[in-house]
This record gives structure tokens, sequence and C-alpha cells, in this order.
């Protein structure tokens, strides 16, 4: 499949069939986004694999901010939280001076490497941005160097050939400002 199909195809998952995934295509999957390029190559990601349906559990519970109820990703057989190590001169002082936060960039390209390349495998996936970065921390053992940023769901789709309609998007006229020569 083109990378054009694939990026048409994607959408975020919310019903996953009971199959397990491969840890073969968990590892495809993260090793497409280690391969993401990041801002003077500091590659800040780092991933933690939670497949245990205790901690998924405790995960979501403790670790998901109230408000938005996601009863679906305690049926998605693989959680993977997505962390942050910001390293002192590239991710604070190069912000501080620049005022472009690099590191959520690079984590934002590394997870969507990792949601396409699910995606090309046949798997679904849900980015899930409304969490409690300190609690998650703790759940999974990271540093307090390490900020979780988001966590994915992944796992077999329930209708594989039958995704959700895509939402609207603006037309791409609206978007695009043309500076080309006259």
């Amino acid at each position: 499949m083109s990378v054009a199909k694939i990026i048409a195809r994607r959408r975020s998952c919310r019903a996953y069939t009971s199959a397990p995934v491969p840890r073969g295509h968990i590892e495809q999957v993260l090793d497409a986004a280690r391969l993401a390029p990041s801002a003077c190559n500091q590659q800040p990601w780092r991933f933690a694999v939670v497949t245990d349906v205790e901690r998924k559990r405790t995960i979501i519970e403790q670790g998901f901010r109230p408000g938005l109820s996601m009863p679906w990703a305690n049926h998605a057989p693989v959680l993977i939280v997505l962390g942050m190590k910001k390293s002192l001169l590239v991710h604070r002082a190069a912000v501080a001076i620049s005022k472009v936060d690099y590191p959520w960039i690079d984590i934002g390209i590394a997870g969507e490497h990792l949601v396409l390349q699910a995606e090309e495998l046949g798997l679904g996936t849900c980015w899930i941005g409304w969490v409690k970065p300190a609690r998650i921390r703790r759940l999974v053992g990271w540093p307090s160097d390490v900020h979780p940023a988001a966590v994915i769901t992944l796992g077999w789709p329930e209708n594989p050939d039958a995704p959700p309609p895509q939402r609207p998007r603006k037309d791409l006229s609206t978007l695009v400002t043309w500076l080309a020569e006259s």
C-alpha cells in the first residue's frame, strides 16, 4: 500500500478485537517511531509498552484525565506510552531562545511514524493526550526526567474493512499561502 493510501485510510480506532498483537508487530511499529527525525538528532522519545491487563486498567483509570470517558481503551490489547526526555541544551536552552518547543514536534513525528506503520500492518491506533503525566510516569516506572506525552492504543480493529468515516477536513485552499515567483 502506498504511503498516500495509508495516510488516507488511517483513522482513530476505538473498537478492538481481543486478539493479541504479536511482539514482532509491536517492535516493528516502535522501530518506525525510533527512525523519526528529531531536532539535533536528540531522539527524545521513550516508550513503555503495556500489555498486562491490570496495568492497562490502572493506567486508564488513574492516568487518564476525568471528563472524557474512554472505556473502549480497556479493549485495546496494547497501550504504548510515549515519553519525552529533554536535553538541557537543545530542548531547554534552544526552546527558550527560539520559542519553538522542539521535543513536542519530535514526539509528534515519532508517534505518527508509529501509527502509520501500524496502519500498514492492519492494526488500529488512537492517540490519547488527555493524560496525567506525573501519574503515568509513576505507573510505568520512568524517572522524573522523562515526561509522558501521550498514550497510543494499539490492536486489531473490530471492523478492519469498514474504518470509521473520515471526519470533515478543511479545504486545502483555505490552509495554504503560496509564495511563488510571478
